[in-house]
């Protein structure tokens, strides 16, 4: 029934909150899980007397923005630059983060920092659930025409590649062969011959007289 009224509530513009499940949840502070953290009758803020927490010590590489002159009291490690990501990341640090160079190149590492963990993965012997990672089961779940298009898209391009692949392959092939065949050589010949005699070029054997 709660759903059915949340439905008609949304074609017509309008949402009750009653009819949502779970809305004000975390409405009664004696209700919330969270209260004694949220509490800040004790803080005084940033004032004189404020104390800035005791700083994390780090034993890997931390990147820093350089609008900032220091770091903040914690700050995550788990995932140091390293690699050919690392570098690009080391290098985007340069600008500053108003500047779009500093995302275009954080948004380049991070991409081939997923390549590069798939080798890391394959190195250690474990085949990577690749589809599972990208979110496939709940693009499939909630956005099915996307997984199609999607799908679509990636089948084209390997198929793309493959046929690419195959007639660079013949196109070779071809050429060896036509080396290895001595009538070439013979076709070859009797042209230049002919060249020589009607008084055009010279043929292999030596000067036409």
């Amino acid at each position: 029934m709660t759903d059915e009224r949340t439905r008609i509530a949304t074609r017509q513009g309008q949402i009750d909150p009653a009819t949502v499940f779970g809305w004000g949840v975390d409405a009664n502070p004696e209700n919330d899980p969270t209260y004694p953290y949220r509490d800040r009758s004790k803080d005084q803020g940033l004032t004189k007397d404020w104390e800035r927490p005791t700083q994390q010590q780090s034993d890997v590489e931390i990147l820093q923005s350089i609008e900032h002159v220091r770091r903040p009291a914690v700050f995550g490690t788990s995932s140091p630059p390293s690699g050919l990501s690392g570098m690009l990341r080391r290098l985007a640090f340069r600008w500053s983060e108003s500047n779009w160079m500093h995302w275009l190149i954080l948004m380049g590492a991070d991409r081939i920092n997923v390549v590069e963990g798939v080798v890391q993965d394959l190195g250690r012997a474990k085949v990577p659930n690749v589809p599972a990672e990208m979110g496939a089961r709940a693009e499939w779940q909630h956005n099915r025409t996307g997984f199609f298009i999607k799908g679509a898209v990636v089948l084209g391009l390997t198929v793309g590649a493959i046929a690419l692949l195959r007639s660079r392959s013949s196109a070779r092939r071809s050429d060896t062969d036509a080396l290895d065949d001595p009538r070439t050589f013979e076709r070859y010949d009797a042209r230049m011959s002919d060249l020589g005699d009607a008084g055009g070029a010279p043929s292999i054997g030596g000067p036409a007289v």
